[in-house]
């Protein structure tokens, strides 16, 4: 099927031209979409996309962790399941592929909401948004959801409605290397893909501790690129949980995802 063609490009070639738009300080240009910066809540949709959306996407709750969530994503009854890759007009649709990283973390707060409220929760690559919306339904004080791909913040917005939450705030642009903002908890799944943004992603969450003793959660499925950087040698693991049978397949055969907790040794110093 074209879509599991579609997928491999995701998780190999195309995904290193996302890594390298996280690693720079611009976001992935979408067709017919003028990039904005930030979006508040109540910001208008824009009406073509939001339809093209509707009409490519469906609304599911199963197959993954958290059935409390209904989110808009591409599956075998979508259009562009089987349609050449090509043909989709908008910049790459990592939004629409609930990634085994997110399902950890955002079961993980649904089950634990202690981890969240009350606090500030920043949500860094968003994607569909699953772990930003487990937050707000677990009671924290403020979300902020962040993504590089405006078509992904526009997703999250109709997955806000779809489980009848207000939308959240969201900024579309790379805030990796930005000054660290004042976030009681970070969290952030399946973004260690790629060396060079594994780095600066160590760099940066170092220096939001150091900065405001920011509490980090990161979400991986055990991808290689994640349990061989630096980084792993200063994770704590929190819980493992078994991945659904359509996961595992969607997945290339991954069967468990691990939230891991992000504490350095000394984290006064950066490297």
């Amino acid at each position: 099927m074209a879509f599991r063609s579609w997928k491999r490009l995701l998780l190999t070639d195309r995904q290193n031209t996302f890594a390298k738009a996280w690693r720079s300080r611009r976001g992935v240009p979408s067709l017919r979409w003028k990039r904005c910066c930030h979006w508040s809540i109540g910001k208008s949709l824009d009406p073509e996309v939001k339809a093209f959306l509707e009409e490519n996407t469906e609304v599911t709750s199963s197959g993954h962790l958290t059935p409390e969530i209904r989110l808009r994503l591409l599956t075998p009854r979508c259009r562009f399941w089987r349609e050449k890759p090509d043909l989709w007009p908008y910049g790459d649709p990592f939004w629409a592929i609930y990634w085994p990283g997110g399902q950890a973390l955002s079961r993980y707060i649904l089950d634990n909401p202690g981890v969240v409220k009350g606090r500030s929760v920043l949500d860094l690559g968003s994607g569909c948004g699953a772990t930003a919306i487990a937050a707000v339904m677990s009671g924290a004080s403020q979300v902020l959801a962040n993504d590089i791909d405006p078509i992904a913040g526009m997703a999250m917005i109709l997955n806000c409605e779809l489980n009848h939450l207000n939308p959240f705030p969201i900024i579309i642009k790379n805030i990796i290397n930005s000054e660290a903002g004042n976030w009681d908890l970070i969290v952030l799944g399946d973004m260690f893909y790629d060396e060079q943004l594994s780095d600066g992603l160590h760099h940066w969450l170092r220096k939001c501790i150091r900065a405001q003793q920011t509490e980090v959660l990161i979400g991986d499925p055990g991808r290689h690129q994640f349990l061989s950087h630096s980084i792993r040698n200063q994770l704590h693991k929190v819980i493992e949980y078994s991945l659904p049978e359509y996961t595992r397949q969607e997945n290339n055969g991954l069967t468990s995802s691990i939230v891991w907790s992000y504490q350095p040794s000394n984290s006064l110093e950066i490297c």
